[in-house]
């Protein structure tokens, strides 16, 4: 075998003189950034654990107060999963759940209740069991010879 040392990920190391020595503050005059450590004299931004959050506005009223605030977030919204007539017409089933539109990529994964709108038309008589329904999507599924069964 070869002396030659193999080469690989874990081997590789950056070419010398191409990543410059960190600097080590608070270590003697000769360094550069002694005495003070470059933090200059006084104030909140020299002391140990002085670091103000990025929205700090030198306590000038800041933005998120000033700005008028409206509109509310419902504590329990429910969010469902939109299917629309025309995806479930493309499907060559006679029953659609949301397992069936989970399976064929319509709806994501989760457990979000799925509601049914009315875009599109149905050409052939399917049962669809959804948690919700909209008055137009649930009159065209009956028009069309179908069923639309609500579910838990």
């Amino acid at each position: 075998m070869s002396d030659r040392k193999r080469i690989g990920l874990d081997s590789l190391t950056p070419p010398p003189g191409s990543k410059p020595a960190p600097k080590r503050a608070g270590r003697g005059p000769g360094s550069g950034l002694g005495k003070t450590s470059g933090r200059g004299h006084k104030g909140q931004k020299s002391r140990s654990g002085g670091s103000l959050p990025a929205w700090f506005e030198g306590g000038q009223m800041p933005l998120y107060r000033r700005t008028p605030k409206r509109g509310f977030t419902p504590l329990h919204r429910n969010r469902y999963r939109i299917v629309n007539l025309r995806e479930i017409a493309g499907l060559d089933e006679t029953e659609i759940t949301p397992q069936v539109l989970r399976d064929r990529g319509l709806i994501g994964v989760g457990s979000d209740p799925v509601k049914v709108l009315a875009h599109g038309e149905l050409d052939q008589a399917v049962t669809v069991r959804a948690h919700a329904f909209s008055a137009s999507a649930r009159s065209k599924i009956e028009a069309a010879g179908g069923h639309a069964e609500l579910i838990d």
